[in-house]
């Protein structure tokens, strides 16, 4: 059976359009195919009444809870009930009612996309209901502060996605040591480069221990995992690599519940870089990370670390250039040095 490229150019054409069709329609469906299938599902929200509160009050409350919209789902609690699920992110908003007004507490602490969901949806029942509603923002984040989380996961996989690449191409002889130097090196400059560009873009964004330590772990966690596949499977492992970078903002720059069921198990579920975003987005804002956010990282470094350390053969010489690297010893035992010594 005759090789793709002895075929005829017409049909070499035609195949390999087919190819960029099939990588246009995987790279569609986990990337533009999120976003376009985005609609709210259970978006956590609550309304906050004080014990005090007239009957009213209390009936839009309850009215609201027993609403039965899919679209959202509703907690009725006091007002510092309601702002203590707020700061744990339980919620994603909060509708407060008093007599003089309704007010729309949101935070700079939850997801940029839940926020947005949660202003439209308070704000219209303030509304629909016949009350002015003031919003109020409890930890405010600069436009700066909202980016930088997905901005320094999708920059970290990418620092550690081309140094790994770079090196499978450019090292005669890939050995444990050659990898892990790299991947040491990949983290400190990666983490230097997403420190520097968090202190350009706003330079009240904190750059404390908590945060370049965070940086650093999510940093060598990719770039040992990445080096593990490289090392198994060679540049063919950019095939798996490369499209995760591409998944990262379609599915960890929204919540779970604005993400379509189907994605959401099949994607969002287990990708790495919604835990990293999330994470540093609570040590953004003072908060601390939760179990899984540190534990996923270990997990993969660890993982990846036991891969380069595996034994196995040492990269043989590069024999493109038709020469072979040969001892004194073993050139005096060739045929004709022998016999010119016995000359």
């Amino acid at each position: 059976m005759a090789a793709l490229h002895d075929r005829p150019p017409a049909v070499i054409a035609v195949a390999t359009a087919v190819v960029g069709a099939l990588i246009a329609l995987v790279l569609g469906l986990v990337t533009f195919g999120v976003q376009a299938t985005a609609h709210p599902d259970g978006v956590p929200l609550a309304v906050a009444v004080g014990a005090d509160a007239p009957p009213q009050l209390r009936g839009v409350a309850d009215k609201l809870a027993g609403s039965g919209a899919a679209e959202v789902s509703w907690r009725v609690a006091t007002p510092g009930e309601a702002r203590d699920l707020l700061s744990r992110q339980e919620v994603y908003g909060v509708l407060e009612l008093a007599p003089g007004g309704a007010t729309v507490v949101l935070s700079g602490a939850v997801n940029p996309s839940g926020t947005q969901v949660a202003q439209q949806v308070l704000g219209g029942v303030a509304q629909g209901a016949g009350m002015k509603a003031e919003v109020v923002t409890l930890d405010p984040a600069s436009a700066a502060g909202r980016t930088a989380p997905l901005a320094a996961t999708a920059l970290l996989w990418i620092a550690g996605l081309v140094a790994g690449a770079a090196f499978t191409v450019l090292a005669r002889r890939e050995t444990a040591v050659g990898r892990l130097t790299g991947v040491a090196a990949t983290t400190v400059l990666g983490v230097a480069v997403v420190a520097g560009f968090f202190a350009l873009w706003d330079s009240s964004l904190p750059l404390d221990r908590d945060v370049l330590g965070y940086l650093a772990l999510v940093g060598a966690a990719f770039a040992l995992v990445q080096g593990a596949l490289l090392r198994l499977l060679g540049l063919r492992a950019m095939a798996l690599l490369g499209p995760l970078y591409l998944i990262a903002p379609a599915v960890a720059g929204q919540v779970p519940e604005l993400i379509d069921p189907v994605y959401r198990a099949l994607l969002w579920s287990w990708t790495p870089f919604r835990f990293s975003t999330e994470g540093l987005r609570a040590l953004l804002h003072g908060g601390s990370l939760d179990t899984a956010q540190v534990w996923v990282f270990v997990g993969l470094a660890v993982a990846g670390l036991v891969v380069l350390l595996l034994p196995g053969e040492e990269g043989q010489p590069d024999l493109a250039d038709g020469v072979v690297d040969v001892g004194v010893d073993q050139a005096d035992r060739l045929p004709g040095a022998q016999r010119q010594h016995t000359a």
